[in-house]
């Protein structure tokens, strides 16, 4: 028998299914993305909020994303009180819930944006995730569909602020009363229909995914994908399907406006919703925003119930190469509407209110295939070696550390294992830093340091022949006075600098002394 004691099994290091760790790239490129969307926001007069990532599991209501799921679509967990809390699956929700519980301290309209991480308890796919941050812009307590229009126009000017051009993204937008008037009209009004009319709802938001014929089968008898796996529809007949699929396929607002207002003839709603559709139209027209930047389009839903008037897409129109090596149209990075009900449910009054969310990480994705994010420098830090581990000298390390920082100047001090010096050169190579200051005790002894321009001297390792070559070329390395080192420091990341832009646009650009620091003519 084997007395060997087991050796425990280390803990494997894994992600739980649907959640993603962010590196550097990725977040900085997501701050650069919301700090341009956000400066569009504030000149648009709206002003920040931030509400928790728990709410109390009732405050969302039953406007919850996916019924079928546990927990119906959220991660909840119940508190020491037994209440329910969940984690927001929304931006919307937590605002309606922080608007009335801070109503009369509120000035009406209030006009906010959020920026945050979501939650959806939902079954993780390729490109869909449990945790993804979302930016939202409302107007809380503006009754009229010129908040609507106000939106659209801010959407617009979004993505061109993040360097999207026209032609290449549109708006498109839909009145959800219009469609109520169509469901009406072919039968499906009142409260026992509503269950059909959202089941008709979801079966039109595939109509991008599936087509026409597909959102047929999903309006009629069901629909069975390439897996086998059946999805049940919404039961309506023929004429009832060929009325909805009209509405959702009309391309030329203008050209069908008058069938349209037809078939919701005699229903109220859907006289007002093409109405309000016309309004928003005009109103963005007179602003400059014609149809090529946005456009009335029935073949909008948006998938949520608690929209109640307009609702608006932006979608890309650009094509873009997927994993298969397709070009496919990048579609929509985000959407909203007029959600009159949900502060309401709180209030026990009217309150009204429009909004709309951009998904933030699939906005990344698009303006990284067009070149419009991370091309932001950021340069890697000033490495100060260290020679001696004695206190005296890890002072001196550490104090001229905190001169470059204190400069502006991205620096760290070496906190590996110094007694390997080759090490710490091997480390600023693959971290990618520009410079590396050197004092070993000979240079302390005098008060002097040298400082190691590491992206010229990897450039002459490569291209230096000769002496001849090495004499014409700028030096690598130099001794300099401690007391010179920031100085020295920023003349040579300005050279990097004024090389990088020569590199650019591949051509010698006109040297500036001044521009690099450099008083030396023969610099």
């Amino acid at each position: 028998m084997n007395d060997k004691q087991k050796k425990p099994q280390k803990l494997k290091a894994r992600l739980p299914r649907g959640f993603v760790d962010r590196t550097a790239g990725d977040i900085r490129a997501v701050n650069e993305m919301t700090a341009k969307i956000r400066e569009v926001y504030e000149h648009y007069g709206f002003d920040p909020l931030e509400t928790p990532l728990f709410e109390y599991t009732d405050a969302l209501g039953k406007f919850l994303p996916d019924s079928d799921r546990p927990n119906e679509g959220v991660f909840s967990l119940q508190d020491d009180d037994e209440q329910w809390m969940s984690l927001r699956y929304d931006l919307t929700a937590p605002l309606a819930r922080h608007v009335a519980e801070n109503f009369n301290e509120i000035q009406l309209p209030y006009r906010t944006y959020r920026a945050g991480y979501v939650f959806r308890n939902e079954k993780p796919g390729p490109g869909r995730f449990r945790q993804f941050m979302q930016f939202d812009a409302d107007t809380v307590g503006a009754p009229g569909v010129q908040a609507d229009a106000e939106m659209c126009m801010m959407m617009a000017d979004t993505l061109e602020a993040l360097g999207i051009k026209r032609g290449d993204y549109v708006i498109r937008v839909n009145n959800r009363k219009v469609l109520d008037g169509v469901l009406e009209a072919i039968g499906l009004g009142g409260d026992d229909k509503a269950g059909q009319r959202l089941n008709v709802l979801r079966a039109i938001d595939k109509l991008d995914k599936f087509g026409p014929e597909g959102v047929a089968l999903l309006l009629g008898p069901g629909r069975k994908d390439e897996s086998g796996d059946f999805t049940k529809g919404a039961g309506l007949d023929k004429e009832q399907i060929d009325k909805v699929l009209f509405f959702v396929g009309i391309t030329d607002y203008g050209e069908s406006a008058v069938r349209l207002a037809e078939l919701v003839a005699g229903t109220a709603r859907g006289g007002e919703g093409v109405e309000e559709l016309n309004f928003i139209g005009a109103l963005v027209t007179s602003a400059g925003y014609g149809p090529d930047r946005i456009k009335i389009d029935p073949s909008v839903v948006r998938g949520l119930e608690y929209y109640t008037g307009p609702v608006y897409e932006a979608e890309l129109t650009f094509d873009v190469t997927n994993e298969k090596g397709e070009k496919v149209v990048f579609g929509s990075v985000g959407g909203g509407g007029r959600y009159d009900g949900l502060v309401s449910r709180f209030m026990g009054q009217p309150v009204p209110a429009t909004g709309f969310s951009i998904g933030v990480s699939r906005l990344m994705t698009a303006l990284k295939n067009l070149g419009k994010l991370g091309a932001s420098e950021v340069i890697e830090p000033v490495l100060v070696t260290v020679m001696d581990g004695d206190v005296e000298a890890m002072g001196r390390y550490q104090k001229m550390t905190q001169e470059l920082r204190a400069a502006g100047i991205r620096a760290e001090m070496f906190q590996g294992n110094w007694k390997k010096f080759g090490n710490q050169l091997k480390y600023a190579d693959r971290r990618g830093c520009p410079v590396a200051i050197i004092q070993g005790g000979d240079e302390r002894a005098t008060s002097v340091v040298q400082i190691k321009d590491l992206i010229e001297g990897k450039r002459l390792s490569g291209e230096i022949e000769d002496n001849a070559s090495w004499r014409e070329a700028r030096v690598a390395q130099e001794t300099a006075p401690e007391a010179d080192l920031v100085a020295r420091v920023k003349e040579i990341l300005a050279a990097q600098a004024e090389d990088r832009k020569r590199a650019a646009y591949g051509f010698a650009l006109p040297y500036d002394p001044a521009q690099v620091g450099d008083t030396d003519e023969n610099a």
